[in-house]
Formats: C-alpha cells, sequence, structure tokens
C-alpha cells in the first residue's frame, strides 16, 4: 500500500526549533520527526512513499534521498500552505488505489496497524483513529460523530459547540475517491481547504468512513513543549522495552 506523507508546513509555533528546518526535520529523541513516521510506515508495509514538501523542502529531499529503508520515495511540492484537502491534492497523479495518509509532525505509538487492516476488509472507503479528549479541548481538533457501528456520520472541523468530544488523529487510510471530494472543499472560515469537509462530502454521498479508537499514544508536534513530551515518551518506551 501506498503512503502519503504531509511535511509541507513551516511550524511557526514550532520557533525558534524552525527557524532553519522545516517542522518535519525537528529532531525528537535523536531523529527527525519524520524518521518516526516512515518507520511506523515501513512496519505497516508501505511499498511507496509519497512526501509532500514546501517549506525548506530541499532540507527534507537532501536527508531522505529517493528511498528509505529499501522504499521508494516520491516528492510532491505544495507550493502554498492552504491546508491538509489542499495537500491531498498535490499527490493525486502518484496514487493509484488505497493509500495511508499520516500527518508528518504527530508521533504515534498506536494501533495504526488496525486501521490499515479495515481499509483492507474493503468494506470502508475510509477509516482513521480517532481519540477521546476533554470537551474543553475538542474544539481545537476535526470532532468526528460516529453510529453504533463505529461509523463517521459527521466530522466537523474546530467547532465551537463540539458535538462530541472524538476527535481526528494524523492517521487515515483511503480509497482514491478522497481526491474526488477534495476537489469539491471550499475555503473554510480560515481560508484553508479542511481534510474533515472532504470527508463529510464523502459521507453525504454515502460512502463508508470507519473510525478505530486510538490503543495507545500520539503527540502532535506542535509547539516546543509538544517536541519535548514527546522525547520523553519515546525515551519511556525505550527503557519499558529494554525492561520486557
Amino acid at each position: 500500500m501506498q503512503a502519503v506523507v504531509l511535511a509541507a508546513g513551516e511550524g511557526t509555533r514550532l520557533r525558534p526549533l524552525t527557524e532553519d528546518k522545516p517542522k518535519g526535520m525537528v529532531e525528537v529523541d535523536g531523529e527527525p520527526i519524520l524518521t518516526n513516521c516512515l518507520d511506523q510506515l515501513v512496519e505497516l508495509g508501505a511499498d511507496e512513499f509519497v512526501l509532500v514538501v514546501g517549506y525548506l523542502k530541499e532540507k527534507i529531499i537532501d536527508h531522505y534521498g529517493d528511498e528509505y529503508r529499501g522504499v521508494p520515495i516520491t516528492y510532491a511540492h505544495q507550493r502554498e500552505q492552504k491546508g491538509l484537502a489542499h495537500a491531498l491534492l498535490t499527490v493525486e497523479d502518484h496514487i493509484d488505489d488505497d493509500f495511508m495518509l499520516i500527518l508528518g509532525d504527530n508521533i504515534f505509538q498506536a494501533n495504526l496497524g488496525d486501521v490499515v487492516r479495515r481499509q483492507r476488509e474493503e468494506r470502508a472507503d475510509a477509516a482513521f483513529l480517532v481519540e477521546e479528549v476533554p470537551w474543553d479541548e475538542a474544539s481545537r481538533y476535526g470532532v468526528c460523530d460516529t453510529n453504533q457501528y463505529g461509523e463517521i456520520t459527521d466530522v466537523v472541523e474546530k467547532p465551537d459547540d463540539p458535538p462530541s468530544n472524538l476527535v481526528m488523529t494524523g492517521f487515515y487510510t483511503f480509497s482514491p475517491a478522497i481526491f474526488h471530494a477534495c476537489h469539491l472543499v471550499q475555503p473554510s472560515g480560515r481560508g484553508e481547504y479542511e481534510i474533515s469537509e472532504a470527508i463529510d462530502l464523502l459521507i453525504r454521498s454515502g460512502r463508508t468512513i470507519d473510525a478505530i479508537g486510538l490503543d495507545g499514544w500520539r503527540i502532535d508536534v506542535g509547539y516546543p513543549e509538544d517536541r519535548d513530551e514527546a522525547e520523553e515518551r519515546l525515551q519511556e518506551s525505550e527503557v519499558t522495552a529494554t525492561v520486557d
């Protein structure tokens, strides 16, 4: 399965860590965030990486070259950062079947394999990890509603009054149908083309999208303190693995 990694962001909230490098190249536990993403995807059976790059893209291209751990890399350039749906459209010509999508600023130690297995069952057009967060934090994310079967029935991006505390994380699987939905997305109030709206369009067209509950942890590295927390978590995981 192909794997798309979104890594075009400038990471302004991570400054000064991103003054001379893109967000994905910020080191956590001695390695760039992107290396953690790529390692996860290799373990999930990725047979090709498609990296969406933008800000200081040469730093990523020079570091990883044309393959990582034997898996070939294709690069797509997002010239302006206009949202995740906009970023996804830059890879449309490179994708020919179901694929994985990971946000290149997320560190995961979680059940990503459950999402891939659900996609391969061919009962859903998309699947993604969801996480319960405190109600007062839900408005920072794409918020989901589900039915009794665990299927997503509604997605709202950063709502003022969240319908639930179940939010999207940064790992998804999609069929190519997502690209048609992305073409239909209109700019949000933030001026961005939101992936949540594309997902909602799939739902409204009758497509099935499954929610997989997060088992483990993930950190969206948006601020320097997030990087510090992710590093601490990874080091704790390494110690636990050594003891076991």
